[in-house]
């Protein structure tokens, strides 16, 4: 290791340090063209300060924040760019307010809103510099670590490399072997990184402890036991030290809090996007005079059967219940876009307030995909253990065509950490969806390298 190595940590805070100093002083500066005791000590000066830092600490740290050299360039923009967004209106708003008094405004005023614009401006400026400035630090620093894959078959080989492969700034696959070659370990001892990816528990242990007691970082795919013990706390039975996973319904007071949450969202978000359903339903109609609203019997909470609203996005005579695929010839034109930008979902607002979803939790599946999973993955139906949601890990990590169980694994997650802090993360995360490339909605089918062992 280099002395650049042994220094990043501190090379990439100082970058960071930088970006936070130089977003906060654009807000400060810009606006004291206006407000000119900004730039002054005083308790509201303070107060505007405090607020700006304590908002974009905790929205980056809901977004995902500055993950120089863990994540793409594209998200850490979007991430860093949202939370600053709202950390300014939010601000600019309270200055709004502040600035009601003898000596100003008699009443609100929503002031010098070409100076907010001007700021955001500027900041994503200073945020896509110091990305990619960040990023070309990181990656001038650190080169790709040798990696190897290790799996049970091509097949479960061709899920897992098109994932690893679009981050070839962080990984270079040398080997891929099946989890039976007798060269495994020789194989090992000369990557840095080690992807264990479906194989048997007993091999999955016996790598897993080769990658600790030898240095090499190593990723291994969840599995379901793995989840349900997510929640566990380490106790101690006498000198015997044991997990506790203790398998509850929400409480009394979650239930009551998670319902209220529902309807106060529900409702303020038909509110908001009442105009954009109300254009979204004129295209639909305008387009082949079709129904405007598509229903489906989903399955929710216990299994019990509901009808979610969709708008209309295939052909009135497609409108069958199969999924999509890539490409898919069904979809209307203007079905496109409102699927592209998750349009498509917002009649199911009135399903929340009616309590047939809640606004976070799995995705209610089609009747027809939940009878073909559980066939195929028992697991499947622990997803109904809570009622089905509009948004949720599955949602915003996932894409449409993830498959059954990793979205069993992302649905699973959400049960098991569940708390009222988590929902108002997850809700908060959603708008993220709208900035993920276009293969998070696309459909089935799609076809992808093909992979084979190198040995």
């Amino acid at each position: 290791m280099n002395i650049l190595q042994k220094a990043q940590r501190t090379i990439i805070f100082l970058i960071k340090s930088l970006m936070y100093i130089l977003l906060i002083a654009t807000f400060f500066v810009v606006f004291s063209t206006e407000y000119s005791w900004l730039l002054h000590l005083s308790r509201t000066t303070g107060v505007t300060f405090v607020t700006f830092c304590v908002l974009e600490v905790s929205l980056v740290s809901i977004y995902g924040g500055y993950a120089i050299g863990r994540l793409k360039s594209k998200p850490i923009v979007t991430s860093l760019s949202l939370a600053t967004i709202v950390t300014d209106l939010v601000t600019h708003l309270q200055l709004c307010i502040m600035n009601v008094n003898e000596n100003n405004n008699e009443y609100f005023v929503y002031e010098s809103p070409d100076l907010l614009i001007l700021v955001m401006l500027i900041q994503l400026g200073i945020i896509f510099l110091f990305t990619y400035a960040g990023q070309a630090v990181y990656f001038g620093i650190n080169k790709p670590e040798r990696c190897c894959v290790i799996t049970n078959s091509e097949m479960a080989l061709n899920t897992v490399m098109p994932k690893i492969t679009r981050y070839k700034k962080q990984y270079n696959v040398t080997d891929m072997i099946h989890f039976t070659s007798p060269n495994a370990f020789d194989i090992m001892s000369k990557c840095d990184t080690v992807f264990i990816y479906e194989i048997p528990t007993k091999q999955k242990i016996l790598f897993t402890e080769y990658c600790y007691a030898n240095n090499k970082n190593v990723y291994t795919s969840f599995e379901i036991s793995d989840i349900m013990l997510m929640g566990g706390k380490s106790i101690f039975l006498d000198d015997k030290p044991m997990v506790s996973a203790v398998i509850r319904d929400l409480t009394l007071e979650q239930r009551f809090m998670k319902r209220a949450m529902d309807i106060a969202i529900s409702l303020v978000g038909i509110i908001l996007t009442g105009p954009i359903m109300l254009i979204s339903a004129i295209l639909i109609k305008a387009e082949d005079g079709g129904k405007i609203l598509f229903r489906q019997k989903r399955a929710t909470k216990g299994g019990e059967l509901f009808d979610v609203y969709k708008f209309r996005t295939m052909t009135e005579v497609d409108t069958v219940n199969e999924s999509a695929k890539n490409n898919d010839k069904r979809i209307t034109k203007v079905g496109k876009y409102l699927r592209k930008f998750r349009v498509d979902e917002l009649p199911q607002f009135f399903n929340i307030l009616k309590g047939d979803m809640s606004v976070v939790g799995p995705r209610p599946e089609m009747i027809e995909n939940v009878s073909k999973y559980t066939a195929e993955l028992p697991e499947f139906s622990y997803r109904l253990k809570v009622k089905g949601g509009l948004t949720g890990y599955a949602q915003i990590v996932g894409k449409y065509n993830t498959s059954p169980k990793d979205k069993l694994v992302l649905d699973l997650m959400y049960i098991e950490k569940y708390s009222l802090w988590l929902d108002i993360k997850l809700i908060m995360q959603t708008i993220t969806v709208l900035f993920k490339a276009d293969d998070s909605t696309e459909g089935f089918g799609k076809t992808e390298k093909k992979y084979e062992f190198t040995e």
